[in-house]
């Protein structure tokens, strides 16, 4: 497996303009992915759509890695855009997946570096081990979810849904997560992941600012309030509300204790290119909570043009 190889300080990302908080010209989008991990796109494609979407202002948050983050800046910088460093960083609470957004952090951390290597590695044995499960059954192998990859992605179960497509035994990403891939039909797999806890202080450690991602998905998959009480406490620094798979009770929860904490509150589509229908720009965030991620955070700068 390849490590997470952050961005060399000599390269690209610090040598573009950080003097000066910028006037925003533009939407915000904080929540995007390259094929660096389950998107279908390069970087550089994904900020060419953020833009042809009327974004300016944009984060690439692949899963548990860095990678894309010198593509990405290089084609903000092109479009005259502003670029967040940012990734999701996997997590769960108790069944519950728990996405942690970090932004603006320190790729070269060591303790969030080491804890990325293992949620990357374990993620492609637990893809290995569903791809066996499903080839008990129907006709898939290894060899076709590598097919659906790129050298620098980790294998998952969006891979694996593409080649369910690929090879006919589903249509679309949305049916072969809707069926073969759902856990109801015991192909499903388990992976190593921390808890929110951990998550929220490796990103804060490492000078980021943790926002959680889609906290309010449904009823039975709200993150209890308890839990975010002690991430708060922990250091996390702002909650993901315009987001399509929140609930609108689930939204107005979290703006609630967004203001009773003084909270950043972000927007954005989870675009992922052609892996799901979310489309660039379809929730923003407002410029004064961009900029209070940019204040907050001392891992590293973003990236003006």
């Amino acid at each position: 497996m390849t490590a997470l190889k952050p961005p060399t300080r000599a390269g690209t990302l610090d040598t573009m303009t950080t003097a000066a908080r910028p006037a925003f010209t533009g939407p915000s989008d904080l929540h995007m992915h390259s094929n660096h991990s389950d998107g279908t796109q390069p970087p550089a494609e994904v900020v060419r759509q953020a833009h042809a979407h009327g974004i300016r202002t944009l984060a690439l948050t692949d899963h548990d890695r860095t990678t894309g983050w010198d593509e990405a800046a290089e084609a903000a910088n092109r479009l005259g855009m502003t670029f967040l460093p940012g990734m999701e960083l996997s997590a769960k609470h108790e069944w519950r997946s728990v996405h942690v957004l970090g932004y603006l952090f320190d790729p070269t951390d060591p303790d969030l570096i080491a804890e990325t290597d293992r949620i990357r590695g374990d993620r492609i044995g637990r893809a290995e081990r569903i791809v066996r499960n499903i080839g008990r059954d129907y006709d898939l192998t290894w060899d076709d979810v590598l097919a659906q990859t790129t050298a620098d992605a980790t294998v998952g179960r969006p891979h694996i849904a593409d080649a369910l497509v690929a090879r006919g035994i589903a249509r679309d990403r949305a049916h072969a997560f809707d069926g073969i891939l759902h856990p109801r039909e015991g192909y499903y797999e388990p992976h190593y992941a921390p808890d929110p806890l951990t998550a929220v202080r490796l990103i804060t450690q490492a000078g980021g600012v943790a926002v959680i991602a889609h906290p309010a998905t449904g009823r039975d998959r709200m993150m209890p309030l308890a839990t975010i009480e002690r991430l708060i406490a922990a250091g996390l620094g702002g909650l993901e509300i315009d987001h399509r798979e929140n609930t609108a009770a689930g939204k107005r929860m979290l703006r609630e204790i967004a203001a009773r904490h003084d909270l950043i509150v972000t927007g954005s589509s989870d675009y992922h290119g052609a892996g799901k229908p979310n489309r660039p720009g379809e929730n923003t965030t407002s410029d004064d909570m961009v900029a209070r991620i940019i204040e907050r955070a001392t891992g590293t700068p973003a990236r003006h043009p």
